[in-house]
């Protein structure tokens, strides 16, 4: 994790040198021809996803030619498979469609609070896993740096104790408010793949510091999310009908 963590902030500051290093290494698994027609993007690292290759295998393939690689765009689909805007005509058994993903927060479900209908990309995320003035609502959202679960992992650790938390107190409700007029808003990701930028007009939208930011850092999220704490000033709690009503300042 950590060499991760290392890898992906070296590619923010350092791209070109990055890019050339990775390069570098696939020529010396694929060759330079290989390397140059089908590993060579238009983009910096971790301006979208890496794809990473444990073990080599995929090269180790690709020298024994028992896979190929094709790098062109998509025309049409044909009877037998697909036929490229190069030409190319590609025999195929099998299509795997896995191009224009259309990304959708919780599965494009409508949010109502009281009756009225949430505009999700008017909120803030909290903790990237709840939403500003929506309350007793939580979604795993993992990282787009590392591994997708080991958010999903925090996230779901938080909740277990926010639950016990509320049961000891006799809360019925929790909600994170957003009362810090200081705080500035930014789109909730910064990649540059397709489905990113279609979807960011229907994302909630990320503030400029904790717990409205997204640090895409499991070191830092773990002392943030899995040792914080529940009642943080942002988050309001209010008690169940039974209790005597208390809430904290936003």
């Amino acid at each position: 994790m950590l060499f991760g963590i290392g890898f992906f902030y070296l590619s923010r500051k350092r791209p070109s040198w990055m890019k050339q290093l990775i390069a570098s290494g696939v020529k010396k698994e694929i060759g330079e021809e290989l390397a140059a027609k089908h590993f060579t993007p238009n983009y910096n690292p971790w301006d979208q996803r890496l794809c990473l290759v444990p073990d080599s295998d995929l090269f180790k393939a690709t020298r024994e030619g028992r896979v190929s690689i094709v790098t062109d765009q998509i025309e049409t689909f044909t009877e037998t498979g697909l036929q490229l805007k190069s030409g190319e005509h590609l025999q195929a058994d099998i299509i795997v469609t896995a191009t224009g993903l259309v990304l959708k927060l919780m599965a494009g479900l409508t949010l109502v609070v009281a009756g009225e209908v949430v505009d999700v990309s008017k909120t803030l995320t909290y903790k990237g896993m709840m939403y500003s003035n929506v309350p007793n609502l939580a979604s795993a959202f993992g990282y787009t740096n590392a591994s997708w679960t080991l958010k999903c992992d925090l996230i779901s650790g938080y909740v277990c104790r926010l639950l016990n938390y509320m049961d000891r107190n006799g809360y019925a409700t929790c909600m994170p408010r957003m009362n810090e007029r200081s705080v500035k808003t930014e789109p909730a990701m910064d990649f540059s793949s397709g489905y990113i930028q279609r979807a960011l007009d229907t994302l909630p939208r990320q503030g400029s510091r904790f717990p409205w930011r997204l640090h895409q850092n499991y070191v830092r999220d773990l002392k943030l999310i899995r040792y914080g704490r529940l009642n943080d000033g942002a988050m309001e709690f209010r008690a169940a009908p039974s209790h005597r009503s208390h809430s904290m300042p936003g």
